[in-house]
């Protein structure tokens, strides 16, 4: 078993939009379906398992880029897409938030019926994650979110999410069934968040003595934290700053799409037609399916693809999310009949952009390049879970 990394995100309420929620699946859908063509299901699970990444996936796919929402809504968000095509692709998504979550066992028991893998045993490693997470590792954290995300070879990926109300925080877990070896002996490569007192660790090698004993294990309290793995620590403000952006990548990929022609590279020629502004949402989108894991550390950064619903960084480009939809979906299913010029095509944005980055040296314009996102948000059908986007006019205030 590994455990993958954590994540400690300011609590966040509200609620999700219709017209983001079918977006968030469509594109969950193409995104999911892109990665199984260039890797496999395995690359999926490995990717899900990974906090900056998941949280990059959140982001790009308009949710607010920093807050405990992105969890359930993603994840909600896939389960909607990636199960009606279950046997074609041949992922599978179980659980979700509160009462969903206890439907995991008969989820996954059905899924073995059909798949011919252990059920009971998958039930148990469901059973036994949510425990070591609730109940072994007690860090004040009482999960109320619990996924479970298999393949039809049996690999699988636990994504869960705890609720700490005095801290105002949630701490999402995240778990690879890669490397299974002890439940009960370090099942984690690391627990990490903000320190918030002692914690009691039964699952340490330390406290093996302390598993021996009920009394013994209600006592224990390791003085070490076992090492430290994966951990993403996103802070309270709303609002996207300069500091939670790695201005280098930001700014060459947006160098390349809104000021250098894509006609000037050959392989972009197949996207001809394509407005650089649904160019810089593809061009992020296209490196959350092929990009390494060193590339989201800034999650923030993806929130530039398609916004936030809040409003943060600015409005959610509606008419251009459903052209990022639609050329990646198309060039999916071109794919899929020996087609793969577009996808290609897709691919090599991500390439070029990592090419331009050596040499690109940021400005200091990073307000400014929010404030003109927003002003031109009603151009692209901008939206948020409070209003549509209106011209600059309409959006002052009479002083009469």
């Amino acid at each position: 078993m590994k455990y993958s990394g954590t994540a400690d995100l300011p609590l966040h309420y509200g609620y999700l939009p219709a017209w983001l929620t079918e977006r968030m699946t469509r594109l969950g859908l193409a995104i999911t379906e892109a990665i199984i063509a260039e890797y496999d299901t395995a690359e999926v699970l490995r990717r899900l398992s990974d906090p900056f990444w998941f949280q990059s996936l959140g982001a790009v796919m308009g949710m607010d880029w920093h807050s405990s929402g992105i969890t359930t809504s993603v994840l909600g968000a896939l389960k909607a897409a990636i199960n009606p095509h279950s046997k074609e692709l041949g992922l599978y998504v179980c659980g979700g938030k509160g009462k969903r979550s206890k439907q995991t066992p008969v989820e996954l028991l059905h899924i073995a019926s059909q798949t011919g893998l252990d059920g009971n045993h998958l039930v148990r490693c469901s059973k036994l994650s949510a425990k070591v997470d609730n109940t072994a590792i007690q860090d004040g954290f009482q999960l109320y979110a619990h996924n479970f995300i298999l393949n039809k070879e049996g690999l699988w990926t636990v994504v869960q999410q705890g609720m700490r109300n005095d801290s105002g925080m949630a701490r999402r877990y995240h778990w690879h069934s890669s490397a299974l070896h002890s439940f009960v002996e370090e099942p984690h490569t690391g627990v990490c968040g903000i320190h918030q007192g002692d914690i009691m660790n039964l699952v340490a090698k330390a406290a093996a003595p302390a598993q021996k004993s009920m009394l013994a294990m209600t006592t224990e309290h390791p003085d070490r934290m076992i090492r430290e793995a994966k951990k993403l620590i996103m802070p309270n403000h709303h609002d996207v700053k300069a500091k939670d952006v790695d201005l280098k990548r930001l700014g060459a990929m947006l160098w390349l799409t809104q000021e250098k022609q894509p006609a000037d590279f050959e392989e972009l020629l197949l996207l001809e037609g394509m407005g650089p502004r649904t160019l810089q949402s593809l061009a992020l989108v296209s490196e959350v399916i092929y990009g390494t894991p060193s590339r989201f550390t800034d999650p923030a950064r993806f929130s530039f693809a398609h916004g936030g619903k809040d409003g943060h960084p600015f409005p959610v480009p509606v008419k251009i999310y459903d052209e990022t939809i639609q050329v990646l979906s198309k060039a999916i299913q071109q794919a899929k009949i020996g087609q793969s010029d577009k996808q290609k095509a897709i691919h090599q944005l991500s390439t070029i952009a990592r090419n331009v980055e050596k040499n690109f040296i940021p400005n200091d314009n990073f307000d400014a390049l929010i404030e003109k996102e927003r002003r031109d948000s009603w151009k692209y059908g901008g939206k948020t879970v409070f209003r549509d986007a209106k011209p600059p006019q309409e959006q002052q205030l009479s002083l009469f």
